[in-house]
């Protein structure tokens, strides 16, 4: 998370400013952004589901108050907010139609009650579009000019901008990669949402974590065999941990999730050629700079090329997003951003 020293002082802004708020169902992320994605102040607290919608959203509102404080700006200086959530969502409403991981919002209209706690407008996407959007603004395909991030982590979410604009989907749904179907065949695995052969169900933390007890229970040995008998927690970590000390079985069951990667990532370039695909989230098993994380993604990319046309396989980069986790704020910021340019034009509806 961006510190104090990250900050830059509302003096240097590029105005119009900009609020985003990430709602997770941990934490609520805050931060306020200028014109060009720089970031003035920052601000985040526990979730509190527990309290309700109508005591969360409250806070998100007085949080946006909070950055401008910290920034030494008046909060009517503030353009617009943007909101990201998880999803799926009816985004014209407003309303979240299913959370998981906040089910007290399940049908809760969060957009205009954040809108009312903080006396100014919002502009409401989905977390992993917003984050999609931010390595889109200022990460890592700032130079393109079209990008799809996959995130990965408890599940697998989904980003997707096309010329400078996410895709929102004509129900609210655009951009939910981890329900591509990779697998059709009677035994595929079944993904949380209930349904068999997602890309979630292949190339999530869950995933991995139960594909691991899979094998594990089947016999396989070696030092992940040991450290779990030991009773150590199974997780992406210590998976990532024994496959960069040498345990193939830790391993390959990262290059598995690759290979499905690869596959799902040929039928999104086919369908909506990207100039890059980025891998974010928290199972990146340290990116490109860690041995475990350059063959995780080496496999990846040998996957698309086996599987798309050459000229795709050229020029389509695929590299591991910058932003972490500032990404959902900076880019519901961006978002927000977007909306003010589109009703600032003349003749706006």
């Amino acid at each position: 998370m961006p510190t104090r020293a990250d900050w830059i002082p509302a003096s240097t802004a590029h105005p119009p400013l900009f609020a985003g708020v990430d709602l997770g169902g941990t934490n609520i992320k805050v931060g306020l952004v200028d014109d060009v994605g720089q970031t003035l102040a920052f601000h985040t607290e526990p979730t509190q589901v527990d309290a309700g919608p109508d005591d969360v959203c409250r806070r998100m509102g007085l949080a946006v108050h909070t950055v401008a404080g910290l920034a030494g700006v008046a909060p009517d200086t503030i353009a617009r907010v943007g909101l990201g959530t998880p999803g799926p969502q009816d985004l014209k409403a407003g309303t979240i139609i299913k959370a998981g991981n906040l089910p007290r919002f399940d049908g809760y209209p969060v957009r205009d009650a954040v809108s009312r706690a903080c006396g100014l407008p919002v502009s409401f996407a989905n977390d992993a579009t917003a984050a999609g959007y931010g390595e889109f603004w200022i990460g890592s395909a700032r130079e393109f000019g079209s990008s799809v991030l996959l995130t990965l982590g408890t599940g697998v979410g989904g980003g997707i901008v096309i010329d400078g604009v996410p895709l929102e989907g004509a129900h609210s749904h655009g951009a939910e990669c981890g329900h591509n179907l990779v697998d059709p065949s009677a035994d595929a695995r079944h993904c949380p949402c209930g349904q068999p052969g997602h890309l979630e169900a292949y190339c999530s933390a869950t995933a991995l974590k139960t594909r691991a007890r899979d094998v594990l229970a089947a016999g396989a040995t070696g030092s992940l065999a040991r450290v779990v008998a030991g009773g150590a927690e199974l997780t992406p970590i210590l998976i990532s941990r024994e496959a960069a000390a040498g345990d193939p079985v830790a391993l390959d069951l990262i290059l598995d999730v690759a290979r499905w990667l690869g596959i799902g990532i040929v039928t999104l370039m086919h369908t909506v050629d990207p100039d890059a695909v980025l891998l974010g989230g928290a199972m990146t098993f340290g990116g490109e700079g860690h041995p475990v994380g350059k063959a995780f993604i080496e496999r990846i990319r040998a996957e698309v090329r086996s599987r798309t046309f050459p000229l795709l396989a050229e020029r389509t980069a695929i590299r591991f997003a910058r932003l972490g986790g500032d990404a959902g704020y900076v880019g519901a910021a961006g978002i927000a951003r977007l909306e003010h340019q589109r009703l600032s034009r003349p003749g706006a509806p």
